[in-house]
């Protein structure tokens, strides 16, 4: 029962009959989230070392388009300050 309680909380309305848009909605949503990565993963065994590898690609992965946001958005800025006063 514990496996299925993540899916208690992910409830979408059907509106006007229209199932496909509920659906695209219902797995934007889980896809979102992660748990049709982890569903997908789970379903054949990892093997410890496979998954500590997964885990840290995953947290390089993380930092690298963390870095890499931080500096588009310091580039992108029109009003920040000049670094090179007087030359």
């Amino acid at each position: 029962m514990a496996r299925h309680l993540r899916f208690v909380a992910r409830t979408v309305m059907v509106q006007d009959g229209n199932v496909e848009a509920a659906y695209k909605n219902l797995t934007r949503i889980l896809t979102d989230e992660g748990i049709v990565d982890d569903v997908k993963r789970k379903r054949y065994y990892e093997k410890p070392c496979r998954a500590r590898q997964r885990k840290n690609f995953e947290n390089c992965r993380l930092i690298y388009h963390s870095e890499m946001a931080r500096k588009i958005a310091f580039i992108s800025k029109t009003d920040r300050e000049d670094p090179w006063l007087g030359c």
